[in-house]
């Protein structure tokens, strides 16, 4: 049922980006956010390459209660996710995976706010030159479904040859 909603979400983002011209929209300096071409199901990024847009200041990584207890967020209270498919230090989502998920980028060292282990919190460099924000190792991303803080729309939701999870102050996945 989860793949059927996303589905469905999926193909009112590219309606939505097919009215509008197809452009994307920062969501402020942890990386770039809206809706592209999700064309692909989810073979890989193909010909297209997305780039988040930089962001102006180091990230910043928080905990925040949600139904699903204590997760990491970014500096706005946004659900952060790792995806099942990347490797320690490794990210596997681009193109209309990144576009979808997009990857949190920062300038410099990310900050570990209250109840996180700073030593987790690191980046590692994308194909397209940008840092990204990783904890426990894992690179983290943020779900364009999730409009609000708290929201963990994401959780759970097998897109692109892997699952999203949200993840724990130790770096962990919560669920399955």
């Amino acid at each position: 049922m989860r793949r059927l909603l996303f589905a469905g979400a999926l193909a009112g983002g590219l309606l939505a980006a097919a009215c509008s011209g197809g452009s994307t929209s920062s969501a402020g300096p942890t990386g770039g956010g809206g809706y592209g071409g999700y064309g692909n199901g989810g073979r890989g990024g193909g010909n297209t390459t997305t780039t988040a847009p930089a962001p102006r200041t180091a990230a910043h990584l928080a905990l925040a209660k949600t139904k699903l207890g204590m997760i990491l967020t970014d500096g706005r209270g946004r659900t952060l996710y790792l995806f099942k498919k990347d490797t320690k230090g490794v990210s596997n989502c681009s193109g209309a995976c990144a576009t979808a998920w997009p990857p949190v980028t920062t300038r410099g060292t990310p900050v570990a706010g209250a109840g996180l282990t700073a030593s987790l919190a690191g980046t590692i460099t994308r194909a397209d030159g940008t840092l990204q924000v990783t904890y426990g190792g894992n690179p983290l991303y943020r779900f364009v479904q999730d409009s609000a803080p708290g929201d963990v729309n994401g959780q759970d939701v097998t897109a692109f040859g892997a699952t999203w999870y949200v993840v724990g102050a130790n770096g962990a996945q919560i669920g399955k």
